[in-house]
């Protein structure tokens, strides 16, 4: 809290970020029906990812400018603004399936956390998948999970770069 407070320029971390999404993605292929294609997620995570890289490189100079004119704190809260429009991309206005005041698309609580315990709406609907409607159905609501989840490192990335604000 102290360094959210104190440092000129807010300490997000999203190459660790990229790193984790790639985790997530890798354990939760291992669990999925071949049918279904992580090819979007995959894609949205490596331009995540590439964002991210930019953005480390961007901060790494932006800390070494020790002073403080006009232009150099323009840039840092312009950077600032960015890593938050960033973690906001995350969320779902809408929230989770059923669980609508959770809003996270990569963490929060899932039904089933013996499954996954990152991207809750995909856990949602792999437990859900597991009863009721048809094959066809089930697996059309994972992937429209995934697709959901695409979307928001896509809105996450686009922060990153700057893109909209």
């Amino acid at each position: 809290a102290l360094r959210l407070a104190d440092d000129s320029v807010l300490p997000f971390d999203y190459l660790s970020y990229a790193n984790e999404l790639r985790l997530y993605r890798d354990k939760l292929s291992s669990m999925l029906d071949h049918k279904i294609s992580l090819h979007p997620l995959t894609t949205s995570i490596e331009e995540f990812a590439s964002a991210a890289k930019e953005v480390d490189n961007e901060l790494k100079e932006l800390r070494l400018l020790e002073t403080a004119d006009q232009f150099v704190d323009m840039k840092r809260r312009a950077m600032n603004d960015r890593l938050m429009l960033a973690e906001k991309g995350f969320l779902d206005g809408d929230g989770l399936k059923g669980k609508q005041w959770f809003k996270h698309l990569v963490f929060g609580p899932p039904n089933d956390a013996e499954k996954l315990d990152f991207f809750p709406g995909i856990a949602d609907s792999m437990t859900r998948s597991s009863t009721g409607t048809n094959k066809k159905e089930r697996l059309a609501d994972i992937q429209h999970e995934i697709w959901k989840v695409t979307r928001a490192v896509q809105r996450a990335t686009s922060a990153l770069r700057g893109e909209f604000t």
